[in-house]
């Protein structure tokens, strides 16, 4: 009876502590209208968290690291072309953008993915970009220096281990034994409900722009 009264006790702060997280983070907001170019989900939670409306097409889906520089190196080109069904037997519905394949994991065909694609390319804010990629979908050490490279201030690359030589690359800790990094937007074992995501200050990223390994 204790260990159980003890259990729904602790829940019960976990979940008050949690919303007060999340809304004193909102709290610090000050960039406003900025757009997210992200490789995967993380991005779209961070304005989910922050109450903000999707000014981005990188939404429900992912891509391949390599193919996600490439399209970031020429944003403006790739956001240009026609997004085409690829019919070949995946787990999910994938566009094609030129050259770039788009896995839309969390839509259920390819109208519906290509239908938000559209809609979200258009509230693209150009003056403000924000790129986050992350060490995995065959993200060599190649791909790393190649999103080092990409002519962007405001960007960062999680990764599964420190690599001092980069600066735009944040280690998130907890996946030093994997062969890439994990899903961030999992929780992490502890008494309060901290996600991998949340080891990264992203609305300080977001506020005063260029990452910084000593944020």
């Amino acid at each position: 009876m204790a260990e159980r009264l003890f259990s729904s006790v602790l829940r019960i702060f976990r979940e008050y502590e949690w919303r007060s997280y999340k809304k004193k983070r909102r709290s610090r907001l000050r960039n406003m209208d900025f757009t997210i170019i992200g490789s995967n989900c993380s991005g779209a939670f961070m304005y989910y968290d922050l109450g903000m409306k999707y000014l981005t097409p990188t939404v429900n889906l992912s891509m391949e690291m390599d193919d996600f520089v490439k399209m970031v190196k020429n944003l403006k080109e790739y956001m240009n072309r026609e997004l085409k069904e690829l019919r070949e037997d995946y787990p999910c519905p994938v566009g094609l953008l030129g050259d770039v394949k788009i896995y839309f994991i969390h839509y259920k065909d390819f109208e519906e993915g290509k239908c938000k694609w559209e809609e979200r390319k258009q509230r693209i804010n150009w003056d403000n970009i924000f790129i986050i990629g992350s060490e995995k979908d065959g993200c060599s050490y190649e791909t790393l220096q190649a999103f080092e490279q990409l002519p962007y201030e405001n960007k960062v690359i999680f990764t599964r281990k420190a690599y001092p030589e980069f600066s735009s690359a944040c280690y998130i800790k907890g996946f030093e034994e994997k062969e890439e990094l994990g899903v961030l937007i999992n929780f992490k074992q502890g008494i309060l409900r901290r996600r991998y995501l949340d080891d990264f200050d992203y609305v300080k990223f977001l506020n005063d722009g260029k990452y910084c390994k000593n944020q």
